[in-house]
């Protein structure tokens, strides 16, 4: 059993820097994160939060939600006993995270993270 720690919805946008504008301006949001192909924005208190995406940098598919979980390793083995489709397989990541990627039977695809340390 893991515990979700963080949700994140992920709008896929065709220039990060443009859609960032607006989503700050008239969110009021402000820049948490950003890799060139996906910008977090948070509020204040960085709990409410929502990405941008140009084209997943590793994976095949964009997300539509990230959801960080305190034991990806646990979801990831649930995830295949549940017979989901698994649509980016579990890997470390070069940016510092351990993800894998379903699709639930409606189409979404979803990202399960954890942040991972150095050396693991």
């Amino acid at each position: 059993m893991t515990t979700t720690t963080r949700v994140v919805a992920i709008l896929t946008v065709t220039g990060i820097d443009a859609e960032r504008d607006h989503y700050v301006q008239v969110l009021g949001l402000s820049e948490v994160m950003n890799h060139g192909w996906i910008v977090t924005l948070a509020d204040e208190t960085g709990h409410q939060q929502i990405s941008l995406m140009t084209t997943d940098q590793t994976a095949a598919v964009n997300p539509s939600a990230s959801i960080e979980v305190d034991d990806v390793d646990a979801s990831y083995a649930i995830a295949l006993e549940q017979g989901l489709e698994i649509v980016h397989e579990l890997q470390n990541e070069p940016w510092g995270v351990r993800r894998f990627f379903f699709r639930d039977s409606s189409g979404n695809v979803i990202n399960v993270l954890s942040h991972r340390y150095s050396g693991t």
